[in-house]
């Protein structure tokens, strides 16, 4: 009866374990894909500025 109760326990721990583990790996995917778009984001405003620098360079070697 004891034991019985005692492998319940150990169980029940063991889904809570799984539960976080669970939980810790779903943070971390959510964090790797923000880092992820946060970089896109980045590159796509470095790629922006880049081309209209370049335009505006254009634009004044037309004016000359």
């Amino acid at each position: 009866r004891e034991s019985r109760r005692a492998r319940a326990r150990e169980r029940e721990k063991d889904r809570q374990r799984q539960r976080e583990r669970k939980r810790r790996e779903e943070r971390k995917r959510r964090e790797e894909r923000k880092r992820r778009e946060e970089r896109k984001r980045r590159e796509e405003r470095k790629r922006r500025e880049e081309r209209m620098r370049r335009e505006e360079r254009k634009r004044r070697e037309e004016r000359k």
